[in-house]
């Protein structure tokens, strides 16, 4: 990516990320310190929320990159505090699922929608043909957005 047109396009995405980070991050974080989660068991939360059944504890830990023990200890701790909730195998009572829970998925959809909500500010800037083109820039990045949640 060393050619100028490409380097224009970073600094331009990259700076609209960060506008929309900077807007949406102090009211997400609030919810996050309010519940004093630590930015292990906030990201344990958020990624268990894209999942609509309940996934392993192994495999949330290797999807956010935590060992197995640093992910159970978190586990724990989003157990207790009720953003969570594990549950045994049944077939395998040494494998353990966990899922997030109603308050769980109430803070991850919070936080996504102060994300939303910062895009939409940014965006009520634009006239409609700004908006278009900015729509017809972006179809290339967000025709197959890799699942990174599965990724290990």
């Amino acid at each position: 990516m060393t050619d100028p047109a490409h380097a224009c396009a970073f600094d331009a995405v990259r700076d609209f990320l960060g506008r929309v980070f900077t807007t949406a991050e102090g009211e997400s974080l609030e919810a996050v310190a309010g519940l004093k989660l630590s930015f292990t068991q906030a990201r344990l939360v958020f990624a268990l929320a894209h999942h609509d059944d309940p996934v392993p504890i192994g495999d949330l830990a290797d999807s956010v990159g935590l060992s197995a023990a640093a992910a159970g200890r978190n586990i724990e701790q989003l157990v207790r505090k009720k953003l969570i909730v594990r549950t045994e195998n049944p077939q395998d009572r040494r494998v353990k699922f966990v899922a997030v829970s109603d308050r769980g998925r109430e803070l991850a959809g919070s936080h996504l929608k102060s994300k939303e909500d910062a895009v939409r500010r940014l965006l009520d800037d634009l006239d409609p043909a700004q908006c278009l083109a900015l729509t017809e820039a972006l179809q290339p990045l967000v025709k197959e957005v890799p699942d990174v949640s599965q990724s290990s």
